[in-house]
């Protein structure tokens, strides 16, 4: 196990790292296989605005 310097990485060793790496690339994998539509920018920039601002999102 090679050990990482946290200047270098936020992960302890390169099997972290890489472990991470094929977590995230899964995720992504699901994500761009999944068949349901996706929700638009704007709508999800909206929704962010109105939590912020303490109202309930349409």
């Amino acid at each position: 196990m090679a050990k990482l310097s946290p200047i270098e990485s936020e992960f302890e060793s390169t099997e972290a790292a890489e472990a991470h790496d094929r977590w995230v690339r899964e995720k992504v994998a699901q994500a761009l296989a999944d068949p349901e539509p996706s929700i638009p920018h704007d709508q999800v920039m909206a929704d962010l605005q109105a939590v912020l601002d303490g109202r309930t999102p349409n």
